[in-house]
């Protein structure tokens, strides 16, 4: 698969209609969703048939502009009525993925520019900011496939968690995007994937995704890390992220805390790849990002089979913390960071203030 062709995980094709690939099904399966409102694309943001921030964040604006397409109102208080409801919707799916409300909040821009302007211009604008956003993933994407290459040596073996390609992002991917660039500059390298309990992204999802291009990748189960990097059978790790605090911490899928503190230990870098959207200006440590819990079935069942005793009491967390300490750089769009990240990203996000306000 070449830079310019992707997995569309979702599509806007028409007026009045998103599709989204049904990753629940993934890998035995490949099954199309119609959404056709705002609320059919927030059950299928809330029931897992799309995840991963960076895609999140595009379905929010896509399920925004749809739903604003099928509306009826009589007065232009209903419309914004309409659309402030919408808007409030999407923000309740997942709390954790900071791009979630990024997207929406520039749909709430888009909107506020459209307020004067007749139906027909109002949906076509926010058409049109809902399409850009995932265009704008994918580029980011793209760009920080480059970046991120240069860290990969011909021959390296990349210890990778969860899905963070096209399935989880408007197109290439984020720490898969990083791998697919290295291989399409002609570099050989392997990739260790995690299983990602408990709902078996890594299995499913990334494993299919290197199938489909052919890069070399072996399976392992999550507790098998250890012992992989003690037969140093790993030359890094990259990961994605779900939002990063401005003093360098990040969220991302439950286990890759662990997965730093592994690389640590076996001095292993360890590398973190996410857009400069997943970035959260207003949260200063790991400490205050929200961790969404999730329903007790994705542990005790599996494809509908009971596989735990009944009554067993569960916790389970969709994500954890990792903090800035076990973090060799965060590989975003614009630029590698190096510690100290919180200097790194306080300057960076300066930078991208600076750069809106021309």
């Amino acid at each position: 698969m070449s830079a310019t062709k992707r997995i569309r995980a979702i599509d806007y094709p028409r007026s009045g209609v998103v599709e989204v690939l049904d990753q629940r099904l993934l890998p035995l399966r490949e099954r199309t969703i119609t959404c056709r409102c705002g609320e059919e694309v927030a059950i299928a943001i809330e029931e897992m048939a799309l995840r991963g921030a960076p895609l999140i964040g595009v379905a929010a604006a896509m399920g925004i502009a749809v739903e604003m397409d099928q509306a009826k109102w009589d007065s232009a208080q209903q419309r914004h009525a309409c659309f402030t409801t919408i808007c409030s919707r999407m923000l309740q799916t997942r709390p954790t993925a900071v791009n979630l409300a990024w997207a929406v909040e520039r749909m709430r821009q888009a909107y506020g520019k459209l307020q004067e302007k007749s139906d027909v211009e109002m949906l076509a604008g926010l058409q049109t900011e809902a399409r850009q956003i995932m265009e704008e993933d994918w580029q980011m994407n793209l760009a920080m496939g480059e970046h991120g290459a240069s860290l990969i040596k011909d021959g390296d073996v990349v210890l990778t968690h969860c899905n963070t390609g096209s399935l989880a992002t408007g197109g290439h991917g984020t720490a898969l995007g990083v791998i697919r660039s290295a291989v399409q500059g002609g570099k050989k390298i392997r990739v260790l994937v995690d299983e990602t309990r408990p709902y078996l992204q890594g299995a499913r999802l990334t494993s299919w995704e290197l199938q489909q291009e052919g890069i070399e990748a072996t399976l392992i189960a999550d507790s098998m890390a250890a012992h992989c990097m003690q037969k140093g059978m790993v030359n890094m790790v990259i990961v994605g992220a779900d939002r990063i605090a401005m003093n360098g911490d990040v969220a991302n899928k439950i286990g890759t805390y662990n997965l730093s503190i592994l690389a640590k230990e076996h001095q292993i870098p360890f590398y973190v790849a996410a857009p400069s959207s997943t970035i959260d200006p207003n949260c200063i440590a790991g400490s205050d990002i929200p961790i969404e819990e999730r329903a007790e079935e994705e542990i005790t069942h599996y494809h509908g089979h009971r596989v735990a005793p009944k009554g067993i009491p569960v916790y389970n967390p969709a994500f954890d913390v990792t903090p800035a300490a076990n973090i060799a750089a965060i590989i975003t769009e614009r630029q590698i960071l190096l510690p100290p990240l919180g200097s790194a990203l306080a300057k960076l996000m300066q930078e991208i203030r600076e750069c809106h306000s021309i």
